[in-house]
């Protein structure tokens, strides 16, 4: 076996290779599992015992000497490249800086699981619509005082088309397009001729919730709101509903929750009450079932509303709506999977 070890030292130091496959061949050969060197050791355990630490001494110099023989021949064809190229391939690439995810599709993504939970599916719709579609399908007669509540961007009129004022245009597509039930979630932009300010945008965002079924009632509802307000805002969030008026429901309530900064005991950002609006909802009316060709003596239902914007500025404590839109990357960069 010293024979065979001297012989393979001989060969090892006498090697050369014009290029890297060469040194990975050189490499297989004499340093993988199946190599040569491997054998060696393999037949190591037949070497008498007085002869062991002599042999042992020679396949460990042995094996030194074909990693020093790889990686030197490695190192001198990646120094050619360097002197050829005029760059160091060895260094590490550059990192890519990671980038953030916009704090309104933060928002939406987390509202979007919390009613996927409930069995709720995504629904899209044009951002440009017909009347019917905005209004009419959606309970707001002609010259009816409702349709003064949306300042709407009109692109032609008779017939009327425009920009959406609201995603519930997505929910007439919906409620004469689906079958039966129906249980579904709209998120979209939409657009009002509003002044911009630090309380209001043309463009702002709204996520919408439809359900209807037989026998849906006002405490499916009720207890849709409070599951919502806890998952989002907190295990201990408490809600309140208030009597108010949408035309595409009835009854309908504007919805409060325990104000998360002062735990209700009053603040300035609740203004003293310890409670924040956060969406309207109601029971969907029964004219509205009619008109999209629902039978209401059969089916009832329930649909809310929040716009994401408010959303967003109650969870994150933002007080101007406008840096949602000016894409300033110092506002945009606080907003990162950790630290939000």
């Amino acid at each position: 076996m010293v024979g065979k070890i001297n012989e393979l030292l001989e060969e090892l130091r006498a090697f050369t290779a014009t290029n890297l496959d060469e040194v990975e061949q050189f490499r297989i050969k004499h340093l993988s599992k199946k190599g040569t060197i491997a054998a060696l050791f393999g037949d190591f355990k037949n070497v008498p015992n007085e002869e062991k630490k002599a042999v042992g001494q020679l396949l460990n110099q042995l094996k030194t000497t074909a990693l020093d023989k790889v990686n030197e021949l490695k190192d001198s064809f990646t120094n050619s490249d360097f002197d050829k190229s005029g760059l160091d391939l060895s260094l590490p690439a550059d990192s890519v800086k990671l980038g953030s995810r916009h704090p309104l599709s933060l928002v939406k993504n987390e509202i979007i699981e919390i009613f996927a939970r409930l069995g709720f599916t995504i629904s899209e719709g044009p951002e440009i619509e017909d009347d019917w579609h905005n209004f009419s399908a959606l309970n707001f007669p002609e010259e009816h005082p409702a349709r003064d509540m949306q300042d709407t961007f009109f692109i032609e009129k008779n017939p009327d088309i425009l920009l959406r004022t609201h995603t519930s245009s997505v929910q007439a597509h919906d409620m004469a397009e689906m079958e039966l039930p129906i249980r579904c979630l709209t998120p979209g932009r939409v657009f009002r001729n509003e002044a911009i300010s630090a309380r209001a945008h043309c463009i702002f965002h709204q996520i919408e919730c439809l359900y209807i079924d037989e026998n849906v009632s006002f405490a499916d509802l009720k207890q849709t709101l409070s599951y919502f307000a806890k998952e989002f805002f907190g295990e201990k969030t408490e809600i309140r509903l208030r009597p108010s008026y949408f035309p595409f429901t009835e009854p309908s309530a504007e919805v409060d929750v325990t104000c998360s900064l002062c735990g209700g005991d009053g603040c300035n950002v609740c203004k003293g009450t310890g409670w924040l609006e956060i969406l309207g909802c109601g029971m969907v009316d029964p004219n509205v079932l009619d008109l999209n060709g629902i039978d209401s003596k059969k089916y009832t239902g329930f649909a809310l509303g929040m716009g994401i914007e408010r959303i967003t500025m109650l969870k994150y404590g933002i007080k101007d709506l406008r840096l949602f839109f000016e894409n300033d990357i110092r506002f945009l960069e606080q907003f990162t999977a950790a630290g939000f």
